[in-house]
């Protein structure tokens, strides 16, 4: 898997906190990008979006609307996973970059980072998906681990996909082989099934006694 820091994009400068508005517009018109980095004497000042620039007058300096920066960003040697968290948070394509000592140099952009996941075991590899449920204040990732390891399967990744106040959901993907087993397992340790697998030996039994009941009924 390649280093997040590779992905450091310059194909654009940042833009000047002295440019206009109206310039501005001009280049987010062309690039599409939802923000983009504002310095001021090379240092940078926040982000400015799209939309917020839509709604300023094209005469003015973006200085001018410093109250309108958002100042989120990454630093050179954060986790690609910390920098996807940027991206879903701000709900943006563009996070600027700095070094240890608060210097711009560069940008990610969204797609880099995904195309990043995607090299990951965790979407790259074959493998069968398991969503379990369970109270939030019962289920354990280690319990989870060793219910897989147990059955022979290995474990490519695994994420909290859902919580609420009672329940929590976790995604997990594994190696192919012993998928009933498995299931069976979680059954047993009180995790409920939330996806759906041919391979799930106690659904197949229900479904064979409903459609029997069925057949029985119409009789």
């Amino acid at each position: 898997m390649s280093e997040i820091s590779e992905y450091i994009n310059n194909d654009y400068r940042p833009i000047d906190a002295r440019e206009t508005v109206a310039s501005i517009k001009d280049f987010f018109a062309e690039e599409h990008f939802t923000h983009f980095p504002i310095v001021e004497e090379s240092v940078y000042v926040g982000s400015i979006g799209a939309d917020d620039v839509e709604t300023f007058e094209d005469d003015k300096e973006i200085s001018q609307y410093r109250y309108a920066l958002e100042g989120f960003f990454a630093r050179t040697n954060m986790l690609w996973l910390d920098v996807l968290e940027l991206f879903a948070r701000y709900e943006t394509n563009v996070v600027p970059v700095l070094d240890e000592t608060n210097k711009y140099v560069g940008y990610y952009e969204s797609a880099d980072i995904i195309k990043l996941f995607n090299e990951t075991p965790f979407l790259k590899e074959q493998g069968g998906i398991i969503i379990v449920e369970k109270g939030i204040a019962d289920y354990s990732i280690g319990q989870i681990t060793q219910i897989v390891e147990s059955n022979n399967g290995k474990i490519l990744g695994m994420f909290i996909s859902e919580a609420t106040v009672e329940k929590v959901q976790v995604t997990v993907k594994i190696a192919i082989g012993g998928m009933n087993d498995i299931l069976q397992t979680f059954r047993r340790y009180n995790y409920e099934i939330i996806s759906e697998h041919q391979e799930d030996n106690y659904l197949n039994s229900l479904r064979d006694r409903s459609d029997y009941l069925d057949k029985y009924l119409n009789i």
